[in-house]
């Protein structure tokens, strides 16, 4: 049997009490707190997500940046750091189109998304969706609804929660609107293991220009693993924070790859390097569907 290798690269993050900014984000319409949003600092590595009562805690930097809000069911807002005591989302206004409603029978299904890989790697990367695309084949049309997400962790704390997205393709070929019109957020148990997310109730069919299923870092208290660290040089004592769950990444051939961060999405590619259109080597993470008909 192939020994897996495990590789945990701790990117361990840390905030200072001094130059934190403090606040709460809420409906614009309810004045409810908007739990679980993506918050960015502009064009930098700095993020955090607000807790399920709204409130959130992230570094300032210099005077004059501004942080961006995002998240499932609410426009985007870009506002300076200063001001970002109260912030207040708009829903987002759905126009529904008329569908005729088939459901799943349930009696065939096939697993996607399976690689020989198992040499895996995970990363402590932020509140960025890192995403896994899966093209459409013509033979899922046996097949055709979402039935089934799993995804591959390693926690150290028990009841540690994730967002899981569903996008469609775009023109431009990235991710496009979410195929939920509200967030997927799973919990996922202690320990290296897959996680297995049902997805019948939504009733949601392959998107026939591809899929993208992405997965978000909540940074957030539940989530958060603090350990106490003595330098043995200076003999200075320091806590280091980390936050779960880790998501485990497959090390493949790949022709893109697509990460939100910052408020945007971005797309690697070997072409962007200068290169010829090509398959670069790239982190993607473990993550399987299973379809049904």
């Amino acid at each position: 049997m192939t020994q897996k290798r495990l590789f945990l690269a701790l990117i361990l993050v840390t905030f200072s009490l001094s130059g934190q900014i403090k606040g709460v984000v809420k409906d614009s319409l309810t004045g409810k707190p908007i739990p679980f949003v993506n918050i960015w600092v502009q064009n930098e590595n700095i993020g955090s997500t607000s807790e399920e009562n709204g409130m959130f805690f992230i570094n300032s930097t210099e005077n004059g940046k501004k942080l961006i809000f995002s998240t499932l069911g609410y426009e985007k807002k870009t506002i300076n750091a200063s001001l970002a005591s109260e912030v207040f989302l708009k829903p987002t206004a759905y126009l529904l189109n008329e569908v005729v409603i088939s459901k799943s029978i349930g009696t065939k299904q096939i697993e996607i998304g399976k690689n020989n890989n198992e040499i895996y790697q995970a990363f402590d990367n932020g509140p960025k969706i890192d995403t896994k695309f899966f093209p459409y084949i013509s033979s899922y049309k046996r097949t055709k609804y979402l039935k089934q997400v799993s995804i591959y962790t390693d926690s150290r704390i028990e009841n540690a929660i994730i967002k899981i997205h569903f996008y469609e393709v775009d023109s431009n070929g990235f991710p496009g609107e979410e195929l939920l019109d509200k967030d997927f957020v799973v919990t996922v148990k202690k320990g290296t293991r897959t996680n297995r997310f049902d997805l019948m109730d939504f009733n949601l069919k392959f998107p026939k220009n591809g899929l993208f299923v992405g997965f978000e870092k909540l940074m957030i208290e539940k989530n958060k693993f603090e350990k106490t660290i003595t330098d043995s040089n200076t003999n200075i004592t320091q806590i280091q924070k980390t936050y779960f769950p880790f998501v485990l990444y497959n090390y493949v051939e790949r022709e893109f790859l697509y990460t939100f961060s910052g408020g945007k999405w971005t797309r690697k590619s070997k072409q962007d390097d200068g290169d010829s259109p090509s398959k670069m080597m790239i982190n993607e993470p473990v993550i399987t569907l299973i379809l049904s008909n």
